[in-house]
């Protein structure tokens, strides 16, 4: 058999195959539809319905560069850096932060069932120093349970569009808390909660059954806003209450005027680090006031004032200009002038009388 003859023979078999199986039909399946991302705006705009559910989520965040110079207005030292023998350097204080959001809700017969995530990661001075959670906390209605920013502070509003806004400090960090907040649907809300305190500016995490409890309200309305808080500290068993007013004088200018008060300052305790988890500044009380104005549809000034029982003077003002969509360029001066109590080495540089310094933040927000 020569190899012409195998290839004719091959071929007929092969033909013969094909012809014995034409009877039975291919069967090709269906493609099954995609289910492209739809975009969900039932909570504003960014969010996204979950592929396969009715659950709406929002990835956000921001990346952040500061750059700070001059003396640091919390303690009046240089920069506020020091060297491996304790003394002060002379150069920047650089940090770098990324921050990404996860916000997911969905409708529920109880209310809005929301899981809010914040993950932070923070480069300071050649140091890789930070990688936390400040926040994480699930909301039900008005039901929440995790950790978030204090609410003595959070719930009346933040001391302004200031970078270093806490020279005298209005709150006192994060906490792992339990609340309920009540909407009236009339610009009226209130709220109730009990936290758990944390060792951010002190010895305030509790020791015992016992948590540290508080209750706010607050009235909005087209003109501003008046809110107030009162906290009990279950540890130090003392008490203190903060006070708000906003008000939105034009479209383009709006002011804010806060005190606080504590109802029995120690200063050795506050020195030893043992203070009301409420209040965190010096002496039996504090105010803060500022003011935002619109300069361009690019460019907002904001200005604050701050004061302390114990004698220290806090200024700061900035500039928040949005270069592009997205991406805003923050340069702010800061002035402290301490009173002789903040004179010590733990407090201010061994007896600084003064601090003024810079810092230029740039932020890109997505």
């Amino acid at each position: 058999m020569n190899f012409r003859s195998i290839l004719i023979g091959s071929a007929a078999a092969l033909t013969a195959v094909t012809g014995a199986r034409a009877a039975d039909a291919v069967v090709v399946a269906e493609p099954e539809p995609v289910e492209y991302v739809r975009v969900c705006d039932t909570y504003g705009a960014g969010f996204f319905y979950l592929p396969g559910t009715e659950t709406c989520l929002k990835v956000g965040g921001y990346l952040r560069f500061d750059l700070q110079g001059g003396d640091d207005p919390y303690d009046g030292s240089n920069s506020g850096r020091r060297n491996e023998s304790g003394r002060n350097d002379e150069s920047y204080h650089i940090r770098t932060r990324a921050q990404v959001t996860f916000d997911a809700r969905s409708e529920t017969e109880l209310g809005t069932l929301r899981s809010y995530i914040a993950t932070r990661f923070q480069y300071d001075d050649g140091d890789n120093s930070d990688a936390t959670i400040p926040e994480a906390y699930i909301e039900l209605g008005g039901f929440r349970v995790g950790v978030a920013d204090e609410i003595f502070g959070a719930w009346v509003g933040y001391a302004g569009d200031i970078i270093q806004d806490d020279v005298i400090n209005y709150q006192s960090g994060k906490s792992n808390q339990i609340s309920y907040t009540f909407a009236a649907g009339n610009g009226f809300s209130a709220i109730i909660a009990a936290e758990q305190g944390s060792d951010e500016f002190g010895d305030n995490v509790i020791d015992d059954y016992m948590p540290h409890v508080l209750a706010g309200a607050k009235f909005e309305q087209a003109w501003g806003k008046i809110a107030g808080t009162v906290g009990y500290d279950s540890k130090v068993e003392d008490v203190a209450v903060n006070l708000r007013l906003d008000v939105n004088i034009t479209d383009r200018i709006s002011a804010w005027v806060m005190g606080a008060y504590q109802s029995d300052f120690r200063r050795e305790s506050f020195y030893d680090h043992d203070t009301n988890w409420f209040a965190q500044f010096q002496g039996d009380y504090a105010v803060w006031g500022g003011v935002a104005a619109k300069l361009s549809e690019k460019a907002v000034l904001n200005a604050q004032a701050a004061y302390e029982e114990e004698g220290t003077y806090a200024f700061a003002v900035n500039v928040a200009y949005e270069l592009v969509p997205g991406l805003k360029i923050t340069p702010e001066i800061n002035y402290t002038k301490f009173d002789g109590a903040r004179k010590d080495d733990s407090i201010a540089n061994g007896g600084s009388d003064d601090a003024f310094g810079g810092i230029i933040r740039f932020q890109r927000n997505f």
